[in-house]
């Protein structure tokens, strides 16, 4: 890598006088150092990007869903009923509107819903059958992979 065997070696002509020659190899070691301590970093601050509020998501065989979208909107309801976009807390009868303001016009955009695996299927159907509505096409279920 970096180490090089040679000591001293003649000159051919009295300008270097006899002194070291400059070391032609590159040094990688600091490189990949540095490259996993920062593969260390991204793995442990990954699982910490996930969505913010906290639901005990319901266990399925699902496959899991091509990330198509750079964003999609996540909309989770907790087990008291409370919906959320992101983490900020809708109101009753403020997320259909909330959502159009959001997709400006695109019906076509990835919409994710997580709720509470305790929560009865009426509910979640409600959120559903809401979203889609409002005219919402690409509508998918979040839940966490069986073990």
């Amino acid at each position: 890598m970096g180490a090089t065997l040679a000591t001293k070696t003649r000159a051919r002509g009295r300008r270097t006088g006899g002194t070291y020659r400059p070391m032609a190899e590159i040094n990688v070691t600091p490189f990949v150092d540095v490259m996993l301590v920062l593969l260390i970093v991204f793995m442990v601050a990954a699982p910490l990007l996930t969505a913010g509020v906290p639901v005990d998501l319901p266990n399925s065989e699902a496959k899991a869903i091509s990330d198509e979208d750079n964003k999609p909107i996540e909309i989770t309801v907790t087990e008291e009923g409370l919906t959320y976009i992101g983490e900020e807390e809708i109101k009753d009868g403020r997320l259909i509107p909330l959502l159009k303001a959001m997709t400006e016009g695109q019906a076509d955009r990835r919409i994710y819903i997580r709720a509470d695996s305790a929560l009865n299927y009426g509910t979640v159907m409600g959120v559903i059958g809401a979203v889609n509505g409002a005219g919402f096409t690409k509508v998918a279920l979040i839940s966490e992979q069986k073990k």
